[in-house]
């Protein structure tokens, strides 16, 4: 018997995770891995990452999907409308607290975003516009590979921005 392929379950960790941080309070950030198919303001990609507040006092017509997180927001005063597959959100977390999942790379990935650095260098270039913040956020999850605990990351103080590290 021919089973039907499953959709992916990201999209709904995504809206699922989202509501969590909203009803909590929390300003829900997400990572996003930017190749050719994302749609965002190419100056504030650092590393070829760019992180995006999706609170709903930061955006206008945020729309989850099952393929693209879609929504409208200004950068530097300028409204922008940002397209970002949902394959490519590498993480969703509370910019308060660091709390929320990372996401696996999807296959093929790596390929696709070689030739990101000369996009992103021909995109600055044209835009003639200073460079943004870098902005990171720790991830940590509960357990290591071999079970023993990890630490959560100190809080950040009030008022002040978030920083992301890759724990791997």
């Amino acid at each position: 018997m021919n089973t039907p392929e499953a959709t992916s379950t990201r999209p709904y960790l995504l809206r699922a995770l989202f509501e969590w941080c909203t009803d909590n309070g929390f300003t829900p950030h997400i990572a996003v891995r930017v190749d050719r198919t994302v749609q965002v303001p190419m100056e504030f990609v650092r590393n070829g990452e760019i992180v995006l507040n999706i609170s709903y006092d930061a955006t206008s017509g945020l729309l989850i999907g099952n393929e693209y997180v879609e929504f409208k927001a200004r950068f530097g005063g300028k409204p922008r409308e940002i397209m970002v597959p949902v394959a490519n959100v590498m993480a969703i977390y509370a910019r308060e607290t660091g709390q929320g999942m990372a996401f696996p790379p999807e296959e093929g990935a790596e390929a696709a975003q070689e030739p990101l650095e000369e996009m992103v260098e021909d995109d600055a270039a044209e835009s003639g516009e200073a460079e943004a913040d870098e902005r990171v956020v720790q991830l940590v999850t509960a357990k290591s590979d071999d079970d023993e605990p990890r630490t959560p990351p100190p809080a950040a103080p009030a008022g002040g921005r978030p920083a992301l590290k890759r724990v791997k």
